[in-house]
């Protein structure tokens, strides 16, 4: 006879596969999601856990998961200390994860030779800490890896400086010394005439051939475009992105030639929408542009009627073939009471969005 508690999940259990369910109970939340794909078709998966019961403010906890089966099933291969807000990168034969060491730490790298089977001890790539940053794309461009960036000066949250890092492509990711910054860029509230901070960006590449940085804006369902040249970032202007209040990850896809995305858009039905558009993460949608400036809403992937209590959110993403792998960092009910809220995950799931460029 099945034990008790996994009958109770099975009943309840949340949209998608489950990598990994935390009780919301001991306080901690799962964060964070990454997904990556690895030779031989294995994915690997990355969360880590904030919260009040959490060591995110001294030595941030990580997870990593393998699934060999196309994301049917998924084993725990390691978790560590001093990893937080981590992005998993496979690169030039090596499986990378890259974030900070806990909240506002330093930021810090860590590589695996096996497929995330067994990883490196970490190496600092700063000395100072105050940094901050998300499950965000890396990309590569004249011979360099970019990705983006935010410093958070002390105080209360918000006033994000962004900046983009970068390294050479060929060169050894563990080593502080092959990495820069630009400078950093404070959000031009002026400048935008609304909105109240920026966080989380996205380095794409342009059509143009340029490097943008788009970044989520607090607390309006805008995005906001700066453009990296010489060394720095200038801010370009706000386009309306419904989810944009909120963590997103942009890539481009050649066979389409367009940016894809997933986003939670605060949709009118709800009133908390108007007042508070990033709490809103119960809907997830699938977006297009052919140009990173206008998008199109292709679908809705997942919903939940509750925006309080349920939400799939900071999704991290990649292609695979004619589908989208996603790892989500979901907000569900289970046997002991569900999450406090939203915001607050007590599960990582992962979703496949099958034949994601066909048009519904």
């Amino acid at each position: 006879m099945l034990p008790a508690v996994p009958l109770l999940l099975a009943l309840i259990a949340p949209p998608g596969v489950i990598i990994d369910h935390h009780p919301s109970a001991t306080r901690q939340y799962i964060g964070s999601p990454s997904i990556a794909i690895v030779p031989g078709g294995v994915y690997v998966a990355s969360h880590d856990f904030f919260g009040p019961g959490s060591t995110q403010s001294t030595s941030a906890v990580t997870r990593v998961f393998r699934s060999t089966d196309r994301g049917r099933s998924w084993n725990k291969t390691a978790e560590f200390s001093d990893q937080f807000w981590s992005s998993l990168l496979f690169h030039r034969g090596k499986l990378y994860l890259m974030g900070t060491t806990f909240e506002y730490g330093r930021i810090v790298i860590r590589q695996s030779a096996d497929g995330g089977l067994s990883w490196s001890q970490p190496f600092m790539l700063t000395q100072d800490a105050g940094y901050h940053t998300a499950t965000v794309p890396f990309v590569e461009k004249d011979g360099r890896l970019w990705r983006g960036m935010e410093f958070h000066p002390p105080g209360r949250w918000g006033f994000f400086q962004a900046f983009v890092m970068s390294a050479p492509a060929a060169s050894d990711l563990t080593d502080p010394v092959n990495w820069t910054m630009t400078e950093r860029l404070p959000y031009p509230a002026a400048e935008a005439g609304e909105g109240q901070h920026w966080l989380e960006g996205n380095v794409v590449v342009d059509r143009d051939g340029s490097l943008l940085n788009v970044l989520r804006v607090a607390n309006i369902e805008k995005a906001a475009i700066t453009r990296v040249r010489n060394g720095r970032l200038e801010f370009e202007g706000l386009i309306d992105f419904p989810g944009g209040a909120k963590k997103f990850t942009i890539r481009y896809d050649r066979k389409s030639k367009r940016y894809w995305t997933l986003s939670n858009p605060a949709l009118s039905e709800y009133p908390m929408s108007a007042k508070d558009p990033a709490s809103v993460r119960n809907t997830l949608v699938l977006m297009s542009s052919k140009d990173l400036r206008h998008w199109k809403v292709e679908r809705t992937v997942l919903s939940h009627p509750d925006p309080i209590k349920h939400a799939f959110q900071y999704v991290d993403w990649q292609f695979d073939g004619n589908d989208l792998v996603a790892a989500s960092r979901t907000a569900f009910d289970d046997d002991q009471g569900g999450p406090p809220r939203g915001h607050d995950a007590n599960y990582l799931t992962f979703h496949r969005i099958v034949k994601f460029r066909a048009r519904r």
